[in-house]
């Protein structure tokens, strides 16, 4: 059986950088469980933006800067980042909420069962499991609620709740 982790945007800026909050924080313990499971492969997603990311319409939206690619927010949280070391992992730079190219690598792979953790649970994670969902219907999903945190604690256990509609398991 062929296991994946989608460990979904634990970078500096969304744990106690620019967008950062003591929920995201308290993730990471759970994070670094995970990456220690018995995962086949591990797939890591980087928010990945431009210096004219203010004059995007998500900078328009969400006029804080964050996860400028090179800057120090961009980078993975340092655990999570030593916690990788010696992980068969790739890494996915996505420029918005959802990556078709993580869809199109987790496609290819073809896993049996898929994990997701990370940030946020009501932009990112939502999105990438939705669409890994549709792209990938009869395999099952799972979303590890304690390594994930959401904008607000509302909006995290909303976004559970939606994922959980669309069949994809909350451990």
């Amino acid at each position: 059986m062929k296991k994946v982790l989608v460990i979904v945007d634990v970078q500096k800026d969304f744990v106690d950088g620019s967008l950062g909050t003591q929920e995201a924080q308290a993730i990471i313990p759970h994070v670094i469980s995970e990456i220690q499971k018995d995962y086949d492969k591990i797939f890591v997603t980087l928010d990945t933006h431009e210096e004219n990311y203010m004059e995007t319409l998500e900078g328009k939206k969400l006029p804080v800067a964050h996860c400028i690619r090179n800057t120090d927010g961009w980078y993975l949280q340092t655990s999570v980042q030593q916690a990788l070391q010696n992980k068969n992992y790739t890494v996915i730079e996505k420029p918005t909420f959802g990556s078709l190219a993580l869809l199109q690598y987790i496609t290819a792979y073809q896993p049996d069962e898929i994990t997701l953790v990370g940030l946020c649970t009501d932009i990112c994670v939502i999105s990438n499991a939705l669409l890994l969902r549709t792209g990938l219907y009869n395999t099952k999903i799972n979303v590890v609620e304690k390594a994930c945190a959401g904008v607000t604690k509302e909006k995290h256990a909303h976004a559970l709740d939606v994922m959980q509609s669309c069949q994809i398991d909350i451990l």
